[in-house]
C-alpha cells in the first residue's frame, strides 16, 4: 500500500511558529482559504519550533496541517530546513505565522514560479521595531549583497518565498539556524546561476513579539551574505579589497618618492605586498571554487539540460 503521506503534490508550505498562540490558528485558515480553491494541491507543515506558551499543544489534532514538534528552540533555519526535508511538493512556500506576509496569495506566488526557481515577495514598507536602525541596516546588507551577487536585491532577507524543492535540496546543509536562513538561500541560489524573481507584496504589522533582535541578527546577516561570497565568488570580496590597498599603496609611493627624497618608506612597501597577496589569495580561493563546484546540480528553470 502506498503511503499517502509520500504522494508528491504541488506545494508544501513550511511554517515555523515559536511561541505565536493566539493568532496561529487564524494564520492556518489563511494558507487554506488562499490554496484550497487554486489549482493547486498542497500540504502545510506547521513546524513547532520548542514553543513554551502552548502553541504547539493547541495544534495538536488540527486537521489538515503534518505538525512537527522540537522539544527545544532550534532556530527559525533549522525548522525550515527540516520542514524542506519533509516537504511532499515539488514547490516549497516558507512563511512566516505572525500575520505579517499576505498568506491568503500564496498561490499567486506560486503562479509567478514557471520560468524561474525561485520567487520572492519583495516587501514594499518596514513595519518592524526601531526603524531608525534597522532600516539603515538592512539597507546596508542588501546594497552589498546586491554587490556581492552582481544582482540587485529588493529584498533580502523577506520570508515569503517560493522556490523549487529540487534545487533547494543542494543547499539546505548551508543554511544556518536563525533568520539568515532566508539570506543563504536567495544567495546560494543566485550564486549558483538560478533565477530569483522578486516581486512587490504588502507587509503588515505583526501579532504577537518579535523574536527578531536587530544587532546580534544583522551582524548575522552581514557575516552570512560575506560568508556566501566567499564560499561561491571570492573574487567578489578580494578583488576590491586588494585594488583598495593597491591604491592606497601607489598613492603611499608617490607621497615618499616626494617628501622622501625618491626613498619608499617600510610602511609602502608592506603595503604593496598586501595588495599582492590579497590578489593572489583571491585566485587561488577562486581556483578552488570553480574546481569544487557540484557537477550534479539541478538545471535552471527555462534552460536546456546538456547530456
Amino acid at each position: 500500500m502506498t503511503d499517502a503521506r509520500r504522494e508528491p503534490i504541488d506545494i508544501s508550505v513550511v511554517l515555523p511558529i515559536f511561541n505565536e498562540r493566539g493568532h496561529v490558528h487564524d494564520e492556518i485558515e489563511r494558507i487554506h482559504k488562499g490554496l484550497a480553491d487554486s489549482q493547486y494541491s498542497y500540504e502545510i507543515i506547521v513546524i513547532d519550533d520548542g514553543s513554551s506558551d502552548g502553541s504547539g499543544d493547541d495544534l495538536e489534532g488540527v486537521e489538515g496541517i503534518r505538525l512537527i514538534r522540537f522539544l527545544h528552540n532550534r532556530g527559525s533555519g533549522f525548522a525550515r530546513r527540516v520542514g524542506t526535508e519533509e516537504a511532499r511538493g515539488s514547490v516549497v512556500v516558507w512563511t512566516d505565522a505572525d500575520m505579517t506576509y499576505p498568506n491568503d496569495q500564496i498561490a499567486g506566488l506560486v503562479d509567478e514560479l514557471p520560468g524561474h526557481d525561485q520567487v520572492v515577495g519583495a516587501r514594499t514598507s518596514e513595519q518592524g521595531t526601531k526603524k531608525a536602525v534597522r532600516v539603515p541596516a538592512k539597507w546596508f546588507i542588501r546594497t552589498l549583497a546586491s554587490f556581492l551577487t552582481g544582482t540587485k536585491i529588493p529584498d533580502l532577507n523577506s520570508g515569503f518565498r517560493a522556490f523549487r524543492r529540487d534545487v533547494a535540496l543542494q543547499y539546505l546543509s548551508l543554511l544556518p539556524a536563525g533568520f539568515s536562513c532566508v539570506t543563504t538561500l536567495t544567495m546560494a541560489f543566485l550564486a549558483n546561476g538560478y533565477s530569483v524573481k522578486y516581486i512587490p507584496i504588502d507587509y503588515a504589522r505583526r501579532a504577537g513579539t518579535s523574536k527578531f533582535h536587530w544587532w546580534s541578527d544583522t551582524r548575522r546577516f552581514a557575516t552570512q551574505v560575506i560568508r556566501m561570497t566567499m564560499l561561491y565568488n571570492p573574487m567578489r570580496v578580494f578583488m576590491p579589497l586588494g585594488f583598495v590597498v593597491f591604491l592606497t599603496g601607489v598613492g603611499k609611493v608617490v607621497y615618499d618618492l616626494i617628501t622622501k627624497d625618491f626613498r619608499l618608506g617600510t610602511n609602502t612597501l608592506a603595503l604593496l605586498l598586501a595588495a599582492a597577496a590579497l590578489f593572489i589569495v583571491g585566485m587561488l580561493a577562486d581556483l578552488i571554487v570553480q574546481l569544487n563546484k557540484h557537477r550534479g546540480a539541478v538545471h535552471p528553470a527555462g534552460r536546456p539540460k546538456r547530456s
